[in-house]
């Protein structure tokens, strides 16, 4: 099974989507599961781990409502508050939806840069094991020691990193986010997604070589085994279209073998999400 390790889906509120700015314009409309089955037919993805976009629990709510409508969804990435006093409750009830695989905080939005290091914030992860939760982290490089903080206090809590940590691709950045990305990959509970490149880069005049130094790190860090890929869809559409996203990790991945582009094109997210085939299907 070729499995899309992280997309989303929303359906467009000005309100509450501020992030979409204008310079976004193409993201502001409903992305819904048959807008993303057109684009998962013609590009051999067969299954999809959809992520949260906002954060609430109406979001998890949503989302889950459309992975048991729609089996393409093999599994949810969801939002609890982590910082509250009854976190631990809400894992108990969200623990009830076989699809909800792991959640998600927008720690890159935080203004501390050690949010992920807080007191109140590792208080509520520490519940997510007892759960078999996963956590994504979705940070930018500026928030990275407070990362490895994070995912050295939990060694046995499975934690992904989202988009490689975002390093500033479009300026050519690699010196400080490099070294800091091989010492988190040293942790056996971190994996890490080929995912959010294209938005990284030049929007408008990107090419694949923009990309092959970081994917070197991560490669040379991680290995093959802890890598997964992921499409972004749709917020891939300011730079690309999904088509070219998924054909950026499949020409780095030319000259590996079969088995290699196995992992990570869906064996690595099934694995670390938990996933099962049933008939009709995935399971958790």
């Amino acid at each position: 099974m070729r499995i899309d390790s992280h997309q989303h889906f929303w359906k467009y509120n000005l309100t509450r989507d501020t992030w979409i700015t204008d310079a976004m314009s193409v993201l502001k409309r409903d992305f819904l599961p048959e807008d993303l089955a057109a684009e998962c037919r013609a590009n051999g993805i067969e299954a999809t781990i959809a992520v949260q976009a906002d954060q609430s629990e109406n979001e998890t709510l949503f989302l889950l409502d459309l992975a048991e409508h729609n089996p393409i969804i093999a599994g949810v990435v969801g939002w609890v508050d982590f910082c509250s006093p009854l976190v631990a409750e809400r894992l108990t009830f969200f623990s009830q939806f076989k699809k909800l695989r792991g959640f998600r905080h927008i720690a890159q939005s935080e203004p501390d840069d050690r949010f992920l290091a807080r007191e109140d914030f590792m208080r509520g992860i520490a519940h997510l094991q007892r759960f078999d939760f996963t956590y994504d982290i979705l940070i930018y490089p500026k928030q990275l020691p407070a990362a490895l903080e994070l995912v050295a206090k939990f060694p046995e809590q499975k934690f992904v990193i989202d988009h490689l940590a975002k390093p500033a691709i479009k300026s050519n950045t690699i010196t400080a986010w490099a070294p800091q990305m091989r010492t988190l990959a040293q942790n056996p509970n971190v994996y890490c997604k080929l995912s959010g490149l294209v938005t990284e880069a030049d929007w408008h005049k990107w090419s694949n070589e923009d990309f092959e130094p970081y994917l070197d790190v991560v490669f040379g860090a991680f290995g093959p085994e802890r890598l997964m890929f992921g499409s972004d869809w749709p917020v891939c559409l300011l730079a690309a279209s999904y088509g070219q996203v998924k054909q950026v990790i499949e020409d780095y991945l030319s000259d590996h073998s079969s088995a290699v582009k196995e992992m990570i094109f869906g064996r690595n997210a099934t694995n670390f999400y938990g996933l099962k085939m049933c008939q009709h299907g995935f399971t958790a």
